[in-house]
């Protein structure tokens, strides 16, 4: 005759509530996971800056991270996040820098194909294509971006401001201006040979040729 109370009920539903949320929170960690292996991404913080909020019983600290993530295969991108955890604002920005991945264009898998300069605000930047051996030879955020993109040879310069996320997106800029030769081909419908010329190993045996028919 005695019914449960409703306060009992209540507490069996709201833990079939929590058990159905906990493990909704551990598929979604499972899933960031497999992501994370599947894409063998590369991440490495810049930079991370304490801010404070002067409130009625004191202040409030959070926190804004400033990472880049690459495959080192040719993608990169960046992002930036704000928490009141170290952890939660990393997780944010390494999020956000997946979604904005951009691929950029290798010689040789190593270096640019071409000089190349990227402004945003006071920011500006340039980046030179480097031969073989040089190495990377770039300071702060920069060295992180190429680092990631698996770029090998490269040298770089910051010419403007020299705050972290002017540096980060003024990189970026540069990087989305550089081109390849076959896409420069394609857009003029010419050939690639048509505008680097004939390679060396080619040209070299007609040398002797020409010279016989001078003499």
């Amino acid at each position: 005759m005695a019914r449960t109370p409703h306060s009992g009920g209540g507490g069996e539903h709201g833990g079939e509530g929590d058990r159905r949320r906990g493990r909704g929170r551990d598929r979604g960690g499972e899933n960031r996971q497999d992501r994370s292996d599947g894409d063998e991404l590369k991440d490495k913080l810049v930079t991370i800056n304490r801010v404070a909020k002067v409130v009625k019983g004191g202040r409030r600290f959070s926190f804004a991270a400033l990472v880049v993530v690459g495959d080192q295969k040719g993608r990169v991108g960046w992002g930036a996040g704000k928490a009141r955890e170290v952890p939660e604002a990393i997780r944010k920005a390494t999020e956000q820098a997946k979604r904005t991945m951009i691929r950029v264009p290798m010689r040789e898998g190593r270096t640019l194909h071409h000089d190349v300069i990227g402004e945003f605000g006071a920011g500006r930047v340039i980046l030179r294509a480097a031969p073989a051996g040089t190495g990377i030879i770039a300071g702060g955020p920069m060295r992180a971006i190429f680092e990631t993109l698996g770029m090998g040879d490269v040298v770089a310069k910051c010419l403007g401001s020299a705050n972290p996320h002017n540096m980060i997106k003024a990189t970026f800029a540069a990087l989305t201006r550089s081109t390849s030769p076959r896409v420069v081909a394609a857009r003029r419908g010419k050939k690639v040979s048509d505008l680097l010329g004939p390679r060396k190993d080619q040209a070299a045996p007609e040398a002797p040729a020409v010279e016989a028919a001078n003499v």
